[in-house]
């Protein structure tokens, strides 16, 4: 998988990029857990998703945040990082003009960064967000949320609790014209530590979701 750098706004921002021999397959953007503990483009979640998106045919980017890796810049409360997530669709849609879809995938702080990207870019036709962690951050800005999308977690997850899971799904389903699917995932922490008991029904819900919306076509 060939490594790439690409221009952000604080500098170059290192990624991973997976591309399709279809000139026209759909394109994900796939986003890391918090820089602060840790997080980076090769989390386990993070790789997972990404080949799962592959596997189905899309041409997927994932990439380091300002300051982990190879990527310029420092730490930013989620403010740069946004504007990192938007200068990563930004090269994606250029390597990839013809593609008919667009869709953004995070695991824990990148749910809520893929979330934000959602408001700012309606081109957007399609999410993934695993772990979002509605207790920490505040979801409130998806007022309306602009397209349909699949949060999965845990049933086991500590620190982002699935209560306030649930509360985020239900504000989120009261609202008109998108389609929120929940999924959880018996006994999984917040990392989906076990491979065979986790990690790999966490994936495969996420491909049979988003198998079934390709087909559909529906936002």
């Amino acid at each position: 998988m060939p490594e790439v750098i690409f221009p952000g706004p604080e500098g170059r921002l290192e990624g991973r990029y997976h591309p399709q021999p279809a000139p026209d397959a759909p394109i994900a953007i796939i986003l890391h857990p918090d820089p602060q503990y840790g997080g980076t483009m090769n989390n386990r979640v993070v790789y997972n998703l990404h080949y799962a998106f592959h596997k189905l045919g899309f041409t997927v980017l994932r990439f380091n945040f300002r300051g982990v890796g190879r990527s310029q810049g420092e730490y930013d409360q989620g403010i740069g990082e946004l504007s990192d997530a938007a200068s990563a669709l930004d090269y994606l849609q250029a390597m990839n003009p013809n593609s008919k879809h667009c869709w953004v995938a995070g695991f824990s702080f990148g749910a809520w960064i893929g979330m934000q990207l959602l408001m700012r870019r309606p081109e957007i036709t399609g999410f993934v967000s695993v772990a979002p962690p509605a207790n920490i951050y505040d979801f409130s800005f998806l007022a309306p949320c602009p397209s349909s999308g699949l949060i999965i977690n845990g049933t086991a997850d500590r620190v982002a609790p699935p209560k306030d899971t649930h509360s985020l799904v239900g504000k989120l389903r009261e609202q008109k014209g998108i389609v929120i699917t929940h999924e959880e995932v018996e006994g999984a922490d917040h990392f989906f530590k076990d491979d065979e008991a986790h990690m790999k029904p966490m994936i495969d819900t996420v491909q049979a979701y988003v198998r079934r919306r390709l087909t559909e076509g529906s936002r």
